[in-house]
Order: C-alpha cells, then sequence, then structure tokens
C-alpha cells in the first residue's frame, strides 16, 4: 500500500503541466524539455554528490534497462509533442489518455499480477470521465487528415504502458536512482533534437519560475514516484487511478482562473474518483485486513 501511495504522487504532479505550460507556450517543446529535464538531472546529481556516490556508477544499468528507461521517458514525451502538432489537442490527448487502461489490462501479462472484474470497471469508469473533460470544451471529430497526429498519440499511450509494465520486470536489478541518469540522457537528447529543428526562445519572467516547477516536479520527482510505485506497489490501482491526473489538472486551472468549473466537471470527478476507488478494491480489503493475494516477486 505504501508504495501504490507513492506512485499517486505522480498522478497529482503530472496534474500540474497544463497549469504551468500556460507560462512556458512561447517556448519550443523539445528546448522546454531539455530545461526540465536538466534541471531534474541537476537535483539528481547535487544527491549523489551528497550521498557520496560514485557518478559512473550511477550510470552503470543494463543496456535492456536504459532502452525502457529513456525510450519511455524521452520516447513518449517526443511523440506527445508531434501528436498535437499534427492533431487537434483535445483528440490527441484524449487518445494519449487511454494509457492506464492499457496498464490495467496489460497488467495481467505480469507474473503474479490477476486481472479481477473491478479493475477493469475502475478504468473504464475513468476513461468515460476523461472524454467528458475533453468533450466538454470542444467536440471531437476524428478526421483523416490528423491521421498521423492520431498515430503519434496512440504510440505515446502504448510507450507510456509498455515503459510502466517492462520497468516492473527490473525491481531487483535497477533501483529508482536510475531515473536520475535517464533524466539526463533525456535532457541532452532533446537538447540535441532542439538544435537540430527548433528556434532558441529565451525564457523571461514567470516562465523561469515555471520551468524550475516542472524540472522539480512533474518531470523530475513525479518520475521517481512513478517508477517507486510501478515496481512495488500494485500495477493495476496504479493504472485505474491515473485518470486522477486530467481531472486534477481541470481543477487547478479552474482555481487559477484559466477556465470555469462546469455540470461536465462535476460529473467527471463522479466518474474518476468512483472509478479510482472501485479499482482500488484491494487496498481497501487489506487496510482493513481482509485476505490478500498471494504476490509473487518481479523478475
Amino acid at each position: 500500500m505504501r508504495a501504490t501511495l507513492i506512485g499517486m504522487i505522480a498522478a497529482g504532479l503530472w496534474a500540474t503541466i497544463p497549469l504551468l505550460a500556460t507560462f512556458t507556450a512561447t517556448i519550443p517543446p523539445l528546448q522546454l524539455m531539455a530545461f526540465a529535464f536538466g534541471i531534474a538531472f541537476t537535483a539528481t546529481v547535487g544527491r549523489w554528490t551528497l550521498q557520496r556516490r560514485p557518478i559512473r556508477r550511477c550510470f552503470s544499468y543494463p543496456p535492456r534497462a536504459w532502452a525502457i528507461g529513456l525510450g519511455g521517458i524521452f520516447g513518449w514525451h517526443f511523440c506527445y509533442f508531434l501528436a498535437v502538432r499534427h492533431a487537434p489537442v483535445a483528440e490527441a490527448s484524449l487518445i494519449n489518455h487511454t494509457w492506464p487502461l492499457l496498464i490495467v489490462v496489460f497488467s495481467a501479462l505480469l507474473p503474479g499480477e490477476r486481472l479481477r472484474w473491478w479493475h477493469i470497471a475502475g478504468a473504464t469508469a475513468g476513461l468515460a470521465g476523461t472524454v467528458l473533460l475533453v468533450t466538454d470544451s470542444t467536440s471531437l471529430s476524428l478526421k483523416m487528415q490528423y491521421a498521423y497526429g492520431y498515430a503519434l498519440a496512440s504510440a505515446c499511450a502504448l510507450i507510456w504502458a509498455t515503459y510502466t509494465l517492462l520497468n516492473r520486470r527490473f525491481a531487483r536489478a535497477v533501483s529508482t536512482e536510475a531515473v536520475g541518469a535517464y533524466c539526463g540522457a533525456a535532457a541532452a537528447l532533446a537538447l540535441l533534437g532542439h538544435l537540430a529543428l527548433e528556434l532558441s526562445v529565451w525564457p523571461r519572467g514567470w516562465a523561469w519560475l515555471a520551468i524550475l516547477a516542472l524540472g522539480v516536479g512533474p518531470l523530475g520527482l513525479a518520475f521517481f514516484a512513478w517508477d517507486y510505485g510501478t515496481k512495488h506497489g500494485d500495477i493495476r490501482v496504479l493504472g485505474a487511478a491515473s485518470y486522477l491526473t486530467p481531472l486534477l489538472a481541470a481543477g487547478l486551472l479552474v482555481l487559477a482562473g484559466r477556465t470555469e468549473a462546469n455540470w461536465s466537471l462535476v460529473m467527471a470527478c463522479l466518474l474518476i474518483t468512483g472509478g479510482a476507488v472501485i479499482a482500488a478494491a484491494d487496498l481497501l480489503i487489506a487496510a482493513r485486513g481482509g485476505p490478500r493475494t498471494r504476490q509473487v516477486q518481479p523478475d
């Protein structure tokens, strides 16, 4: 339960991205990634230094772990930014947000995991709530001229679900500290991509604070929390609870005066929160001292 709750911290931190993005709208995506991941990596190196850990050893991980970690963290962001450039944001975001459902469904393939009806019901309710959030502000209309963008958004969902599930198999061999190394490599790749594809825009005013917040929170600490939670917690509950991210994001935008509350937000709140509670039936039973299913350690 402790690991699962730590993993849920990521959902809350990722919910701040839309609000922070309003302060960094003029900064090219790859440049923003380079800044934010660079901040996350710098903070991690500072921690390694205080712990007197050999820096070289902090990068010594199996090639498969590097492929999964860097492919998930950098690959998702790269595909998402391309998706919203080649398709309407609403449609691309909705397709991308099918990744929690994919995690819940594909978790049945992991050793020691069993998929129950309440996991599917909870994830489906969360998806329905996300549909309400997206369709309230704009009507969805899938058109063939945006097929490339839709394909990229689908790749986003598949990349993050695959990263989450495969990452669990390295729970013993690779510690959560590896996320810091992945962030450093992602920052380097983003910088190279920015120099090759984008024109630099120097941040001003509040944009600097927003970039710092992104690097420390949703593009920094969130990945550490998600890595630990998915490796040691209930991955099915985390998948369904991840639908809280768009709901919390909408709530923050309302509080900040960037959008208005309406009936669809209330209905989405009921669907997503209710779905998360349903999917977390295992944790609720365990907290009350009920029977627990036998868990097999990941490879």
